[in-house]
């Protein structure tokens, strides 16, 4: 019995100058470092057969399954403000879509099986490290709740790839709802190929968007329906510390999920200002920018449906215009909800946003650390007695205790019990993030000496992030001074 792969590739039936027909390059000796066993189950996938050596060699592109039409995407992009036309998938190649058990089309794509006709010199290969980045760190935004890709498996493929020295090499299996990316439209706008900007809308709308499809202005609602998921989605990473990197054209989703995880990383103390991506040298992508770039890059993408959206430019202008004064509000209403679930009010007072920004700023000023910060907020909504955990975060206590008086006088106002309280705030705070420290630690275990077992624990750890998990309870703990990472790196 060989393994199955139930494909359905509808994005391979659109015009050729969408994408690059290409097969992965084989590799020496692939061998599997970690299948997702529960999301392959969810795929229709036999999890028994894709552990098999035969599973291996698809997993990392040595063996193409039947009914897989591989692909390279075209795309283009505007990189750090700046425009690149041609792009696309330079490392990765997709294999084809399945249906799983819940009847959403995922794709199903090798990252760094080797060149594309989209590579740009480069080697098209991966190497380790950023894979087994780009599996914790996106299994993890999967078990916070956080739109995000997914990782199938992990292989290592027996071969070395050169980048600042030998690496070994390694190949993702990344899931996604899709890979069309604001830079798909982009692609095909800047060649002033209209019709391919339209028969990429449609595709769009039937695959992620088909109450807008039969619309009276299909296009209208699906700038409407893109703007909606990006405000939630950078709303939710702010809420968990989270800093993506490299927020380019090409690396913005269309389906509202978390792709390309890069030189992201998460804050340990709260820094409005934090970047850690080597590459972000003036800090276009820095923490508190990521609501104003995503705004920018969706800017871009209403760009691209000018023509679609009015026969007149200007009248055209003025709709997209209108439709993207929806963001800033869509946002700020997610991410202030977000942030009174995480200070234990639910219900909405005046004065709520202005506390809470006074708690941010403390934080700020007295480096407190930001996923501890509110774990612990949670535990003294239960016990007051607990405030002096809270307070140690702060190089100055006398910060915290200003605040929490007028943040207990506030709570008074709620309807819940404390325990009610306490119980909804740990829902939204987790204790568990992939800490900078922790990935880098996993990583030179792996590559230094073919050592997985602090990868596996750290998975099994970020598996649960809203559980105080006792036994390895010091996975919670931000690093010490000598363990900081300080950048973090794009590793192509």
């Amino acid at each position: 019995m060989t393994v199955h792969f139930p494909f359905q590739n509808t994005y391979a039936t659109l015009p050729e100058g969408f994408f690059a027909r290409v097969a992965p390059t084989p590799v020496a000796s692939p061998r599997l470092i970690k299948l997702n066993r529960p999301l392959a189950t969810r795929l229709g996938l036999d999890p028994d057969r894709l552990e098999t050596p035969e599973g291996a060699e698809i997993l990392a592109g040595k063996r193409v399954p039947t009914g897989a039409e591989p692909i390279a995407m075209a795309y283009a992009g505007h990189q750090f403000g700046h425009f690149v036309p041609q792009l696309g998938d330079g490392r990765a190649i997709l294999l084809g879509e399945v249906v799983d058990i819940d009847g959403v089309r995922r794709d199903i794509q090798l990252k760094g099986s080797g060149p594309t006709p989209f590579s740009r010199r480069g080697d098209g290969r991966a190497a380790l490290g950023p894979v087994l980045r780009e599996y914790i760190v996106s299994e993890a935004m999967a078990a916070l709740g956080i739109p995000t890709t997914r990782s199938l498996a992990a292989v290592i493929t027996g071969e070395s790839v050169m980048r600042e020295t030998a690496l070994p090499g390694a190949v993702l299996t990344r899931v996604a709802s899709s890979h069309v990316r604001v830079g798909t439209f982009q692609y095909f706008a800047a060649r002033g190929d209209t019709e391919g900007v339209r028969r990429l809308a449609d595709h769009v709308l039937a695959r992620h968007y088909p109450e807008a499809a039969d619309a009276e202005r299909p296009y209208h609602r699906l700038l409407q329906g893109v703007i909606a998921r990006q405000a939630d989605l950078v709303a939710r990473w702010l809420l968990i510390g989270f800093i993506h990197g490299v927020m380019n054209t090409d690396n913005t989703s269309i389906s509202g999920e978390t792709i390309d995880y890069g030189p992201c990383a998460f804050m340990d103390h709260y820094d409005p200002a934090a970047v850690f991506s080597s590459i972000d040298e003036l800090g276009r992508y820095a923490y508190a920018n990521q609501p104003r770039i995503a705004l920018w890059n969706l800017t871009r993408f209403a760009e691209c449906l000018l023509p679609l959206l009015a026969d007149n430019k200007e009248n055209a202008i003025e709709q997209a215009q209108f439709i993207l004064g929806e963001f800033p509000e869509r946002f700020t209403a997610a991410y202030q909800a977000g942030l009174r679930r995480k200070t234990g009010l639910f219900t909405e007072r005046d004065g709520d946003e202005a506390l809470i920004q006074d708690l941010l700023d403390a934080m700020a000023k007295n480096r407190a650390d930001f996923t501890l910060t509110f774990r612990r907020l949670g535990e003294a909504a239960l016990e007051p007695a607990r405030d002096q955990e809270l307070r140690q975060l702060f190089a100055d206590p006398a910060a915290c205790d200003e605040w929490a008086m007028r943040w207990r006088r506030r709570l008074e106002d709620e309807p819940q019990s404390a325990a009610e309280r306490a119980l909804l705030m740990r829902s939204v705070n987790p204790a568990f993030i992939p800490r900078n420290h922790r990935i880098e630690a996993v990583i030179q275990a792996a590559v230094s000496r073919d050592d997985y077992a602090p990868f596996e624990e750290l998975l099994e750890v970020l598996s649960k992030p809203y559980e105080d998990q006792s036994a390895l309870s010091a996975y919670a703990d931000p690093p010490e001074p000598h363990q900081r990472v300080l950048q973090t790196f794009c590793g192509t």
